[in-house]
């Protein structure tokens, strides 16, 4: 028995959080896989595993084991793909993490038409808002839409992308006039605790620099589709990604303040480790985002 298959079996135990459990994950007897693990333990001469009758939890050596064996798993698995990636079929399973606004959003329908694509491909799409750990959390690639920091990350840009302050024209005109940016002091403004600055909002002025306004107002929420219902309502000004607000913006329901002190430099990426092997699944994924993106600007 070889050492790759003893390490999968011990990743598979883990990760399925109990021998029982990875048992019927992988269609291998819990015996079978307890000797792996013990067979490993004894080649590695430490103890990975701490056993009771009902639960397990890693040794500190299990812990260190776990997470170089999982790249190297993973380095294996991506070269696999890479020798097979010429081949038209594209199986397995991707794991993404994305937030809400994009899933919600229409720009969502990227997805559904990738899978409808590549029927052999599953997605495991976990939204929330936050910047996850692709590496300790599992993940092969991440949807951000963000002005792009220097990172231990691969990236490519999708799409352009911006904000825009949006208020209804009855709203400008009751508290109006909105003509600075500082003027959203005074005003009811609708906070996306999505942001990284909550109450402090950033602007740019194309002489001067970079300046701060501070707001506040009737709610602050971590959604930008609530602020959108908020501002359409009429209870303040809210800062709307361009993919959700575009169409009230056309319409005339919506009308956009200060657009040139907005931020130009965000921008829609797909980011994923820096691997030496790129999985052909991860690889058509992103090709396929970019293109789509492309045909429906």
């Amino acid at each position: 028995m070889d050492t790759l298959t003893r390490m999968r079996a011990f990743i598979d135990v883990v990760e399925a959080e109990g021998f029982s459990a990875a048992a019927r994950k992988t269609g291998r007897s819990k015996a079978l896989l307890s000797k792996y693990v013990r067979e490993l333990e004894d080649e590695l001469g430490a103890l990975l595993l701490n056993r009771t009758t009902r639960q397990f939890s890693l040794t500190g050596a299990g812990h260190t084991y776990y997470r170089t064996a999982s790249d190297i798993l993973k380095e294996i698995d991506n070269l696999a793909d890479l020798v097979r990636e010429n081949n038209a079929d594209i199986r397995g399973k991707l794991k993404v993490s994305l937030p809400r606004t994009f899933i919600d959003a229409d720009v969502g329908q990227s997805l559904i038409d990738f899978v409808k694509e590549h029927p052999d491909l599953s997605l495991e799409i976990v939204a929330e808002d936050r910047f996850v750990d692709l590496i300790e959390e599992g993940f092969d690639l991440a949807i951000r839409i963000t002005k792009l920091d220097d990172s231990g990350l691969i990236a490519r840009k999708l799409s352009d992308f911006r904000v825009y302050a949006c208020a209804t024209p009855a709203f400008v005109e009751k508290h109006g006039p909105l003509t600075q940016p500082q003027d959203l002091s005074r005003v009811p403004f609708l906070i996306d605790t999505n942001s990284r600055t909550h109450n402090t909002l950033r602007f740019h002025d194309p002489k001067d620099g970079s300046f701060s306004v501070s707001v506040s107002g009737p709610i602050e929420v971590n959604s930008p589709q609530a602020t959108l219902r908020a501002a359409r309502a009429g209870l303040g000004v809210a800062m709307i990604p361009d993919f959700i607000a575009r169409p009230y913006l056309q319409s005339g329901e919506l009308v956009s303040l200060f657009d040139d002190y907005l931020p130009s430099d965000r921008g829609i990426y797909a980011v994923y480790p820096h691997r030496r092997y790129l999985p052909a699944k991860v690889r058509a994924f992103v090709d396929y985002l970019h293109g789509w993106f492309r045909k429906n600007a």
